[in-house]
């Protein structure tokens, strides 16, 4: 199947920011996650990310100067996201994407879960792994425009030097990685939104 054609059967099953977070609060209150599997870890994740949602969709805020960027923004576009609610970078990325989404009508955010979608997510693999979460950018005939993720640039690079360290990400490394998630409020998800965005201008 051409990869449009995945997308157009994936966006059937696609869900918006709001049904996605009111279907985290169901899986919370009824002790599940997301997804095929099933287990304490991934149940204990869903939770735990629950409460980062809350937290984020209350307090993360654009730099002014960067609000009219998307603001002013002259295409349309849909930001089709592949995730799951147990994965813990995708409560620091998915709160900043509905932020940026809501500055613009022509702007749309639109939810997948990977484990529903193996095709969609077989075309977007990362160095052949299914890391989520993934952005991409679609035009309004659903053409891939532009893919990002499974993280920032800045915690890409900081992952990357940790693999070269250490061969894996420990347990310290994943709690730095969310204190920078933290300290950073969405800044460099913005900066490569715009960049990626300013690309796609570029190229029409």
């Amino acid at each position: 199947m051409e990869l449009t054609s995945i997308i157009r059967e994936s966006m059937l099953k696609a869900i918006s920011y709001e049904t996605y977070r009111n279907l985290i609060d169901k899986y919370e209150a009824e002790g599940k996650s997301s997804g095929v599997e099933q287990t304490e870890e991934l149940i204990h994740y869903t939770a735990l990310n629950q409460k980062r949602y809350k937290r984020l969709d209350k307090t993360i805020e654009i730099a002014e100067d960067k609000v009219a960027f998307f603001k002013n923004y002259p295409n349309s576009i849909c930001l089709l996201v592949i995730t799951e609610t147990w994965c813990g970078d995708a409560a620091q990325i998915l709160p900043v994407v509905h932020k940026i989404a809501e500055l613009n009508p022509k702007i749309t955010m639109k939810i997948v879960f990977r484990d529903e979608n193996e095709a969609l997510m077989n075309e977007f693999l990362t160095n052949g792994g299914k890391a989520i979460p993934i952005v991409i950018f679609l035009d309004l005939q659903d053409k891939v425009l532009a893919r990002w993720g499974s993280r920032p640039s800045v915690a890409t690079q900081m992952v990357a030097e940790e693999k070269a360290k250490n061969g894996k990400l420990t347990p310290e490394f994943k709690e730095d990685l969310q204190r920078w998630y933290n300290q950073d409020k969405g800044a460099t998800i913005v900066d490569d939104f715009i960049a990626i965005m300013q690309s796609i201008l570029t190229e029409k």
